[in-house]
């Protein structure tokens, strides 16, 4: 069983196994409905139906489909820091090149197969929350996390900014890349990566 996102907008987060697998199948059906019918036309009751669970059990954990929507893009974070971690197994440590080749493969990976990310990925279609709770911030705080230990540097502002100017560039031109063509279009992908590259060595490889 995948794990459960550790999602503050759950009314209540599941105990049991049998909890979370309930969860599991809510979330899942959200994220296919989201790709079927967009998120205006979302709702707890049809969430329910696909799910094959009670319209209550939705209820239990949810108070409404925005409060869905915020857990589904919390589990895509959570799974996209394991994709990468995932990715840098067995690579050794220290080269941000690397580094960056997986955050951006991973993005890539799931903005073409995973299910209801192309409207929600990690919030940007609906944020939620204060500054430092943006869906790019977020992300650069968990990419900071993830890899200073891997780059051999401190987690600091320093670094978090590095991430975060990163990410803010690279979700634009991704953006831009599936705008072009529905599997990301090769000639903006690759001009990002090298864009990245050179903004990557200016900025880490003074730190």
């Amino acid at each position: 069983m995948k794990p459960v996102p550790q999602a503050t907008s759950l009314r209540r987060a599941p105990v049991q196994r049998r909890s979370a697998e309930r969860l599991t199948r809510i979330l899942d059906a959200c994220a296919d409905l989201l790709d079927e019918v967009g998120y205006d036309a979302l709702s707890t009751r049809a969430v329910a139906l696909r799910a094959g669970v009670p319209i209550g059990s939705v209820y239990r954990f949810f108070g409404n489909k925005r409060a869905m929507a915020d857990a589904l893009a919390e589990r895509n974070l959570d799974r996209f820091t394991e994709g990468v971690a995932h990715r840098l197994q067995g690579t050794g440590g220290g080269d941000w090149r690397t580094a960056m080749d997986a955050v951006l493969d991973e993005y890539l990976d799931m903005k073409r197969n995973t299910p209801g990310f192309a409207l929600i990925d990690f919030g940007n279609q609906i944020p939620v929350g204060g500054h430092r709770q943006e869906p790019n911030h977020r992300v650069a705080d968990r990419l900071s996390e993830l890899l200073s230990a891997y780059l051999d540097r401190a987690p600091d502002e320093d670094l978090r900014r590095a991430f975060l100017v990163a990410v803010e560039t690279a979700d634009t031109l991704v953006h831009l890349a599936f705008r072009v063509s529905p599997e990301g279009d090769a000639r903006i992908i690759e001009e990002m990566r090298e864009l990245l590259r050179a903004y990557l060595a200016r900025v880490l490889d003074r730190m």
